[in-house]
């Protein structure tokens, strides 16, 4: 565990970035902007290590969010096995850095002294005013360019602990396995290159277990959950109930949260990673805010786009919104799990019917949401949290099932044969049959003689046959019409009227029994 720290806005975020790869952390260039810690897996000459990005180290914050932001940072301190104490070369030594070298000084966690902004030689060599700071690993970087990095890195693996036997037989592990699809595709080329190769299954068999493989693939890896909402309707309040512990900065102050914080848990023996979300506000709102406000919003769009479920938090007192509703649509959009959390239950006033008509309400003004179970639970007092991970993992399950072929033409031909497609503009599609793509969400191709004439209606009643058959509660699902690609068949002699028949060599022979006026 590698935490970076240092006062406000010297560079801790982009260097955080840069560690781990990706524009994680909000990058902007005002004081204060990172509150929560921000945790990234990196690696470098083989070691891998967690980052830890936290917000500036003040000893006298001046409101109540900035006292929380300094006991984020401090308990980033206790955690950390090396520290990346950041200063700022462009603005010199300061109070703040000497404040912070002070803090650190009572720490035993060894310390490598990061100067940023070094953009340049000159930079660099103004940078030496801070081996005043008494620190023996001193080391001038520029982290928005690069600058240096690589030679940081190689001192903060050599700083790390020596490496745990689970690390070392990971790393056993995974050579093993490169080398064996080494083999695995040097002996499949050969394969290839044989006269006369080729698969001796079907290869509709081929391809279904590969399908199966590739889902099994997916189901091996955590759940990912968001956390998604208004501001402050719980969100963080939610993410510290399920774990436990102050992990999030929770305030009445909307807007606390800032960074997607990602934290792993393991839930009854099942692996799964919790990501806590700013709040995402109307678009007029965000346009107009500071630049903080839509990195904050991006961020939280792009949590949603990489879970498998999402946790849309509404606030009981207020009911459903239509702030609520868009950040739901956006959830199905996407394709992702859904669960509607309704939050601060323990401020209603409730009777034995109470819930039951709040779930009838949502369905109704967002018929688009039948398919998301809906819980009541308090992240303040605890009360009925649990269910929203049960309900998740429950949805992420059924997000991974893959139907059959057959099963799924079961159900396709019986609800068929019960109502038939609707004619458009006189044109009467007919279903052939149907398969299922792909999973997360699952999605469904069906083959039809004019895709483009299946009205829309039919196609939510597909859906909720399919639904009825097999489920997929809390997920989206998806279908999609194609034409069936044409068979050229031998073509046939037009059927022609009696009146158009003719003999072999003659004019056209007349229907008999019928004479025209002229004959007559």
């Amino acid at each position: 565990m590698v935490a970076i720290v240092g006062r406000a806005n010297v560079g801790k975020s982009t260097l955080f970035n840069r560690i781990v790869g990706e524009r994680t952390a909000i990058v902007e260039d005002r004081a204060r902007t990172t509150r929560d810690r921000l945790y990234g897996a990196a690696e470098w000459n083989g070691r891998r290590f967690i980052v830890v990005d936290t917000g500036g180290l003040e000893r006298r914050p001046g409101d109540l969010i900035e006292e929380k932001v300094q006991e984020q940072a401090r308990q980033a301190l206790t955690e950390a096995d090396v520290i990346l104490f950041v200063v700022d070369a462009e603005a010199g030594l300061t109070p703040g850095d000497l404040e912070a070298n002070e803090l650190l000084r009572t720490s035993a966690t060894p310390v490598i002294l990061v100067v940023n902004k070094a953009d340049n030689a000159k930079r660099e060599l103004e940078g030496a005013e801070f081996h005043r700071l008494g620190w023996d690993e001193t080391y001038a970087i520029s982290a928005a360019h690069g600058r240096g990095t690589g030679d940081l890195l190689d001192a903060l693996v050599w700083a790390l602990p020596v490496e745990s036997e689970a690390e070392l037989e990971r790393k056993r592990r995974e050579a093993e396995l490169e080398a064996d699809l080494e083999a695995f595709g040097e002996e499949a080329l050969a394969w290839q290159r044989e006269p006369g190769g080729g698969p001796a299954d079907d290869e509709r068999t081929a391809a279904w277990d590969a399908q199966v493989a590739a889902d099994q693939a997916v189901n091996a890896q955590p759940v990912r959950i968001a956390i998604v909402g208004r501001p402050n309707v719980g969100k963080s309040s939610l993410l510290n109930a399920l774990l436990g512990e102050e992990r999030a900065i929770v305030s009445e102050i909307p807007g606390t949260t800032r960074d997607a914080i990602d934290t792993a848990l393991d839930w009854n023996g099942r692996a799964l990673r919790l990501i806590d979300t700013a709040g995402i506000r109307r678009r007029g709102k965000v346009a107009g805010g500071a630049a903080a406000e839509r990195f904050s919003a991006l961020r939280s769009l792009k949590a949603i786009s990489r879970a498998d479920v999402a946790v849309l938090i509404i606030d009981a007192p207020d009911g459903l919104t239509a702030q609520d509703a868009h950040v739901a649509g956006y959830v199905v959009e996407e394709g992702k799990g859904l669960v509607v959390a309704v939050n601060k239950w323990d401020l209603v006033e409730k009777t034995e019917r109470t819930f039951d008509e709040f779930a009838s309400r949502i369905r109704a003004q967002c018929p688009f949401l039948d398919f998301a179970p809906v819980v009541s639970i308090s992240a303040k007092t605890g009360q009925r949290v649990g269910r929203v991970l049960e309900a998740a993992f429950e949805i992420a399950g059924e997000r991974r099932r893959r139907i059959s072929t057959g099963e799924l033409n079961r159900v396709i031909g019986e609800a068929t044969f019960r109502q038939t497609p609707p004619p458009v503009k006189g044109r009467r599609p007919k279903i052939f049959y149907a398969t299922q793509a792909a999973v997360a969400p699952p999605t469904f191709v069906v083959f039809t003689s004019d895709a483009a004439s299946v009205h829309f209606s039919y196609r939510r009643y597909l859906e909720n046959q399919v639904r009825e058959a097999f489920g997929f509660d809390g997920t989206p699902v998806r279908f999609v019409f194609r034409d069936r690609s044409r068979v050229e068949l031998e073509k046939r002699p037009k059927k022609r009227t009696p009146t158009q028949r003719t003999t072999k060599g003659g004019p056209p022979r007349r229907a008999a029994g019928r004479t025209t006026k002229r004959a007559t």
